[in-house]
């Protein structure tokens, strides 16, 4: 049984543990619609059924033997045009916990957490709610592959697969929250630079020739950056500068 964290500030002091649910991330949007849900609210899954990824993926799990969860953030201090800094505090929250494990591990933008050679280990999915005075509310859905040996799809894998161990999920999730807690703080207090610098150096094929497709044609180019927006920057071969969306590039060199 997941328990409130007592080592925390304000991450997990409201954890609502179900053996089953459609998507944690559907849950917890219930309960901030319904207004029961206060800032570091946190709804984990033994058995997501129907768990989200990015681009309308399904997230599918093996019950009890991974980490499913979602934590509920109020980033009003932010913009709404500075959303993407978000996404890269929570994923080097998880890259840093894990590294210890994994030490190559690596963000394949824009959040997906992989591991090159063998495949994604986790992924990330925010969804935000903003009111005309701005941002009200963003739920950070997390899933990583922990303790599952078999896959249905090509180009997964897990942190078992990739150590040989097994490990305590509520150990795992106590320590992963703390980090959460503790880059979230970093993001407050304004380190927006040193995020930034952080996420790019663990970037998938940064700054590496790379194959890549849009709007049906394939290209080659070369990653340098994320702008403000968390649109990718691409150089692309005949020097100019690039920039694309969530939907509208695909990666053709796998992890």
């Amino acid at each position: 049984m997941y328990k409130i964290l007592a080592n925390t500030i304000f991450l997990g002091k409201d954890v609502h543990f179900l053996p089953e649910c459609h998507s944690t991330n559907d849950t917890a949007l219930q309960l901030v619609r319904e207004k029961r849900a206060k800032e570091g609210t946190i709804i984990i899954c033994a058995n997501q059924t129907h768990g989200k990824g990015q681009r309308g993926n399904t997230w599918m799990a093996e019950p009890g033997k991974n980490l499913t969860f979602s934590l509920v953030l109020r980033p009003s201090f932010m913009d709404i045009s500075e959303q993407f800094y978000l996404n890269m505090t929570v994923s080097n929250s998880i890259r840093r916990l894990l590294q210890d494990y994994i030490p190559n591990l690596q963000v394949k933008w824009p959040n997906d957490l992989i591991v090159p050679g063998f495949g994604k280990i986790g992924g990330i999915l925010i969804e935000n709610t903003f009111s005309g005075e701005g941002w009200e509310n963003a739920v950070v859905g997390i899933g990583l592959n922990i303790n599952q040996l078999n896959f249905d799809s090509e180009g997964a894998t897990s942190l078992s697969l990739l150590t040989g161990n097994q490990f305590n999920l509520e150990e795992l999730f106590r320590l992963l929250v703390t980090q959460i807690e503790q880059g979230y703080i970093q993001l407050k207090k304004g380190k927006w630079n040193e995020i930034k610098a952080d996420y790019l150096h663990h970037l998938f094929l940064k700054d590496r020739l790379a194959k890549f497709s849009s709007d049906g044609m394939v290209f080659f180019g070369i990653i340098t950056g994320v702008n403000q927006e968390g649109k990718v920057e691409i150089s692309l071969q005949n020097g100019d500068q690039a920039l694309f969306g969530l939907k509208e590039v695909s990666f053709l060199d796998l992890p």
